[in-house]
């Protein structure tokens, strides 16, 4: 059946069951009381739906972005901070800001006062004075005679090869005569080793013919005129002096030059400059004994090339820890003589050192 024009009354079939599920999209506008729409009604159903998503958007939107730029600010200020600043603690360690858990140790600061160097001076020696109490010369010596002799041969070479070689010169040639009226040739051979036997034999054969000829064959008591005689500098004179005649001296060898510039005691490099630096950091009654702790301790500890800095007992006081092994197992590794357990240099040591667990050196050729 087919649909007739719109001016007649007549619906088709198809167009009455499609008029119902039209009729719930014509319900709003049949509410009115004109059966529209007006223009306010629509105008406040809009703002009711686009108002809540307006206020929402800022809210969710911007918030978090200035959160987020807040967080991220320190980050990118972070470069440009100053480095690490450090603090000194009471407890004289420097604490690092910014490195977790970690100090180094405090070092004298480079304005250390007068007075404050020599009390750090003295403190030193005092330490050194009670880890050893029974430091003496490493020569073995009788007299001044073998004392002077054994410390010219000392130059480079060991304290522990003049002792060995000592007792057979001495053994021919007992005086200042004898050995000034020696054969050279017997004499090298004798001295063969400890190195530079030639230029040694000389020295210590022109060493007893002045005293022969000019202290009636007696070594002389006065720093002036034991450094006129062949071999003899101030660090000999001093040795002399100090450990054959009682008389206060400092004795600069290459431990001590070495220990007191990393102690910062001095920045000298010459030894007769060294010698008057340390010198008036100390009374003169400490002179000789000083010179013992700091040689001793330049030997056992604090060596030359990798020094026992985990091992040593002044090193809240060192300017220099830290240079060396500060592992305390591995430092105890590097000890020397008595410390590591060893021999120590002289034949014939002192008593006191044998007491305090020291042990006699070898004789030249012994196993």
């Amino acid at each position: 059946m087919g649909e007739q024009s719109p001016g007649g009354g007549r619906k088709t079939a198809k167009t009455a069951k499609e008029a119902p599920e039209e009729a719930p999209e014509q319900r709003p506008a049949a509410k009115t009381a004109t059966g529209k729409t007006t223009a306010a009604t629509k105008n406040a159903a809009a703002a009711k739906e686009t108002a809540p998503t307006k206020k929402a958007a800022p809210a969710k939107q911007t918030a978090p972005a200035k959160k987020a730029s807040a967080k991220k600010a320190p980050a990118k200020r972070a470069p440009r901070k100053p480095a690490h600043a450090e603090v000194v603690a009471a407890d004289g360690t420097v604490a690092v800001k910014g490195v977790p858990a970690k100090t180094v140790a405090a070092k004298p600061p480079t304005s250390e006062s007068r007075t404050a160097l020599v009390r750090r001076a003295r403190r030193i020696n005092r330490e050194l004075a009670e880890v050893y109490p029974y430091a003496h010369p490493e020569l073995d010596f009788e007299n001044p005679f073998q004392l002077i002799v054994a410390t010219v041969l000392s130059a480079q070479t060991t304290d522990l090869r003049v002792n060995q070689t000592t007792p057979g010169l001495f053994a021919r040639y007992p005086t200042p005569e004898d050995l000034a009226a020696a054969n050279p040739e017997e004499v090298e051979e004798i001295l063969r080793p400890t190195g530079f036997f030639r230029a040694k034999t000389k020295s210590v054969i022109g060493l007893s013919k002045a005293l022969v000829e000019q202290f009636g064959g007696e070594v002389p008591d006065r720093l002036e005129d034991l450094v006129k005689l062949p071999g003899v500098g101030r660090k000999t004179a001093f040795v002399v002096l100090g450990n054959a005649f009682g008389r206060p001296g400092i004795t600069v060898d290459t431990h001590f030059q070495r220990l007191v510039r990393r102690w910062r005691w001095t920045e000298e490099t010459d030894p007769d400059k060294i010698e008057a630096a340390v010198g008036a950091l100390f009374p003169k009654s400490d002179w000789t004994d000083l010179s013992h702790h700091v040689i001793w301790h330049g030997r056992r500890i604090c060596h030359a090339r990798k020094p026992a800095c985990g091992a040593c007992p002044i090193a809240p006081l060192c300017p220099a820890f830290g240079e060396g092994e500060t592992d305390p197992e591995k430092a105890r590794k590097l000890l020397k003589y008595e410390k590591g357990g060893f021999p120590g240099q002289r034949l014939k040591p002192p008593q006191a050192y044998l007491d305090a667990g020291g042990k006699a050196a070898p004789p030249l050729g012994a196993a």
